[in-house]
């Protein structure tokens, strides 16, 4: 007797799915109008990373350039705040 197996498919959680609306300070460092969460948090570490960004002696420090500020502020902070500091410029 044959057993049939079903196929597994990996449910999306409503963060992955959710595309939104992005200010257009975040449109201007991460190149889109609307995306997914991750996909902004994605983008965002690619701009700081391309424009050093992260403080030489503690990584974990953002500094913020110009355009970058008007997004997070103009004092430095903690990678683990960023996605929080983000939710303003999230729709």
């Amino acid at each position: 007797m044959a057993t049939k197996k079903k196929a597994k498919t990996k449910r999306k959680s409503g963060l992955t799915q959710t595309t939104y609306s992005l200010s257009p300070e975040l449109q201007e460092i991460v190149g889109a109008k609307k995306l997914t969460r991750p996909q902004v948090v994605k983008q965002l570490w690619v701009y700081i990373k391309k424009h050093k960004l992260q403080d030489s002696k503690n990584r974990r420090m953002i500094n913020p350039d110009k355009k970058l500020s008007e997004v997070i502020g103009k004092k430095s902070v903690d990678m683990l705040k960023l996605a929080g500091l983000l939710s303003k410029h999230i729709k």
